[in-house]
């Protein structure tokens, strides 16, 4: 049994070492081409987005108070403010919703 986790483990590793090694080696030269620029430079956003969006939408009582706590988020977010009053807020509005919904 220990020595198929230790397996599991060194595989693991030897795969995140060669997804962090084989950039470094193969692209000698910078990236000149502006769409694998674009895109890279937004894959980590994408990433962070996929794995919150979800548990956002789980962590309530409900659905529609989660709903109501993203679109709070959403506006406060798209007029500019920053993230301690958008976060702030999102909590209120949750907390709201949950007050009225139950």
């Amino acid at each position: 049994m220990h020595l198929e986790v230790y397996g599991y483990i060194l595989v693991m590793a030897g795969v995140t070492y060669l997804i962090r090694l084989l950039p470094l080696t193969l692209l000698q030269r910078p990236i000149k081409n502006r769409f694998v620029r674009s895109f890279l430079y937004y894959v980590p956003y994408v990433t962070l987005a996929v794995m919150t969006f979800p548990a956002i939408l789980s962590a309530t009582g409900s659905p529609l108070s989660a709903w109501i706590g993203f679109a709070a988020a959403a506006a406060l977010a798209l007029a500019g403010k920053g993230l301690f009053t958008v976060s702030l807020s999102a909590c209120a509005a949750v907390f709201l919703a949950e007050l009225v919904l139950l």
